[in-house]
């Protein structure tokens, strides 16, 4: 894993030593998620930088890495990620006379766009199985390809110019090139306070996302976007038993290739049934003791308050489990103390490049992250179990999945309307804009085929796992790889394997929940592998605190910012309506948002155009 950046400009040649120091400064920036190497490559319009974070092939694999034909650089790549079956696509090309010089990965999609891409490149990229960001240069058609994974796990934004663009794994890289503006305007506030993830635009005004299952073509004549991979309905038609039996041969054969690494390799484990299971499969395929890691806070256990998203705290299964496979396991605890030292609120937010949504999730995060760098390099992760096998109350309760709206926003504090200035309020339209994004994805839904396509609650259920598929669970994964690359830590997460998401989200919402319960497939497919009473354990979310000081450490914060005229954050808020924000004792959310959005606009130099 690694990071990539880059400059594309057909107006000019980018061998000047001013674009150079801007190349320069744009990789410098991605220097924690990739802390063993640096490399640039500039020629004519063409400038690439990467920053290298060693998993494959540890002594070769340098980047950039070109493809010479008759002594020239014909194709010139900056790759992060993983392509987890490079070994099986190694073997194809070499059977077709391609020759390689490392065990990399990276050297594997340069070959496979030579052999695959002449007339479309997206017949190369779906080939690939993993996670992956990358940026191909043709030298001779001087075309420029940014490619994502089908789920977006890797980040890559871009920022056209008017004469080409810029591009980067985070937005900070972009941001260090003189041509990229540091405006939020409107459509970045919305995006700010909405709880939806864009599948396309970033918070900073003109910079966008390449799209998940995405490629962007960048030549003299513009840009163009292009599909590879989407979300299909497959007309399923195997039985509860063989449903089953297939989820549990993609697991286990998703882990073992997601075990290949060069470094140091463990999981994370919070005692839950999608944490536990791949703790378990990886405990089977691996050669040596699996490394485990959980996280929790001082007194939680002891003081846990339960409720309708924590009925249960994670010490005790965290402990049964680890015990019941004999890892070699480290617990991570954490207190209100650390969540509020000034300069791991710093980090954290440097390693975003946006205001922190889910305030002491992020921090937490990015110290169990820093606490497992010391021991391992590559950790295996539970995301997309919920989102796709129908873990959360969302799927379950009535009022959620009919709610004329993405579920998960029936359940948020409205934030904006609590604190933000009237006027500001009605200018944003926060629910108008939320009923477009909605709509718009709705309408990307895939139509439902044979005895499904006439059964209605079967189509919504489609439309609710979509939609917690696509802009949902991005967020997740976002914050995943920020926290975790932020300090040189490769977070892999196998239940977001492409085939496994393919073959369950065209499962009917009766074999999902034969048994009458949540996620009843995969308990049902890892069953034997876990004690009995993690497998029968109710969904239990992320760990957060629950400690009075860290309250009050955050109102002090927020009645020192309401006291400070000149905050950045100012213009933005009503005084009256944040006091009374602050009084209320269920939103300590929505004061910590506030708090991560000024510090955001003051780091980051952001000018407001609202």
């Amino acid at each position: 894993m690694c990071g990539i950046c880059g400059w594309i400009d057909f107006d000019r040649d980018l061998g000047s030593l001013d674009a150079r120091r801007q190349l320069a400064d744009m990789t410098s920036t991605m220097a924690n998620r990739g802390p063993d190497d640096e490399g640039t490559w500039i020629y004519g319009p063409a400038a690439l930088g990467h920053r290298r974070l060693a998993i494959i092939d540890v002594q070769g694999g340098r980047q950039p890495m070109t493809l010479q034909e008759d002594g020239q650089p014909a194709l010139v790549l900056v790759y992060t990620g993983e392509t987890y079956n490079y070994r099986e696509l190694r073997q194809r090309l070499v059977a077709l006379g391609h020759r390689f010089d490392t065990s990399s990965d990276t050297e594997v999609v340069l070959h496979a766009h030579r052999e695959w891409s002449r007339r479309d490149p997206c017949t190369a990229v779906s080939e690939l199985n993993g996670m992956f960001a990358y940026a191909l240069w043709d030298t001779a058609k001087r075309e420029l390809l940014l490619v994502r994974d089908r789920l977006g796990i890797k980040p890559l934004y871009y920022y056209p110019t008017k004469y080409g663009v810029l591009f980067g794994s985070e937005p900070k890289a972009i941001l260090a090139n003189g041509l990229a503006e540091r405006v939020m305007d409107a459509d970045g506030l919305r995006r700010t306070l909405s709880f939806v993830a864009d599948p396309h635009n970033a918070v900073f005004r003109g910079m966008r996302e390449v799209r998940p299952g995405h490629i962007v073509r960048v030549t003299r004549d513009g840009i163009q976007q292009m599909s590879y991979w989407q979300l299909t309905d497959s007309g399923h038609t195997d039985d509860v038993p063989t449903t089953v039996r297939r989820v549990r041969e993609l697991l286990e054969d998703t882990v073992q290739r997601q075990l290949i690494a060069d470094v140091p390799l463990g999981t994370l484990l919070s005692g839950g049934l999608d944490s536990s299971a791949l703790t378990a499969l990886a405990a089977r395929f691996s050669d040596e003791r699996i490394r485990s890691f959980a996280v929790d806070f001082v007194g939680h256990t002891e003081n846990f308050i339960p409720g309708p998203w924590h009925p249960t705290p994670d010490g005790p299964y965290v402990q049964e489990v680890a015990k019941f496979l004999d890892t070699n396991h480290t617990d991570i605890t954490l207190s209100a103390d650390e969540l509020m030292e000034p300069d791991v609120r710093a980090a954290t937010l440097h390693a975003r490049d946006l205001p922190l949504t889910s305030g002491n999730l992020d921090s937490s995060l990015y110290l169990l992250f820093r606490a497992i760098r010391q021991h391992s390099t590559v950790a295996l992760s539970g995301e997309a179990a919920d989102e796709l096998f129908g873990g959360y109350r969302f799927f379950h309760d009535p009022s959620y999945v009919q709610a004329d709206t993405f579920p998960w926003i029936e359940d948020s504090d409205d934030i904006a309307r609590r604190s933000l200035d009237p006027g500001l309020v009605k200018k944003l339209d926060l629910p108008a804009y939320l009923d477009d994004q909605y709509r718009t994805a709705l309408a990307e839904v895939p139509a439902l085929t044979g005895p499904a396509s006439a059964d209605p609650h079967e189509r919504r259920m489609r439309e609710v796992f979509y939609l917690f598929l696509t802009r949902y669970l991005r967020t997740l994964l976002d914050r995943k790889d920020r926290m975790s690359m932020a300090l040189g830590l490769e977070v892999r997460v196998p239940y977001c394997d492409h085939r496994l998401v393919e073959y369950v989200f065209g499962t009917p919402w009766a074999h999902k929940t034969f048994d009458g319960r949540e996620k009843s497939l995969l308990r049902a497919a890892t069953a034997d592998l876990l004690p009995p009473s993690v497998v029968q354990r109710v969904k239990s979310a992320y760990p957060a605190i629950q400690d009075a000081t860290y309250d009050r450490m955050l109102r002090t914060r927020f009645t020192a910012l309401l006291n400070d005229r000149n905050a950045a954050v100012a213009p933005l808020l009503s005084v009256d309506r944040s006091r009374a924000l602050l009084d209320a004792t269920d939103n300590i959310r929505g004061v910590e948002q506030i708090l991560t959005l000024q510090d955001f606009l003051t780091d980051y130099n952001v000018s407001l155009t609202i």
